[in-house]
């Protein structure tokens, strides 16, 4: 199965899991989590850890992702 999505997929994948709990367009870390085992558990091998990734694309340090933020993981996932 292939990890790449369009633009307006990831942004359904999005919605579908930001929309659970607390602001529709910001990822808490719970919905991150159920966001990537489910559409992307490649992303959670090796060393990386949820804790690690969300670190890494809560750029602004407010506790949430962004679609913005978001969409940086995704187009680096490799194929």
């Amino acid at each position: 199965m292939s990890t790449k999505k369009s633009p307006e997929e990831l942004k359904t994948i999005f919605q579908k899991y930001a929309a659970k709990e607390g602001d529709p367009d910001q990822l808490s870390k719970d919905e991150l989590k159920a966001l990537i085992q489910a559409e992307f558990p490649s992303l959670l091998t090796g060393s990386s850890t949820l804790d690690d990734l969300f670190k890494e694309l809560d750029k602004n340090g407010d506790g949430e992702v962004s679609f913005e933020e978001f969409q940086v993981l995704v187009q680096n996932i490799p194929q």
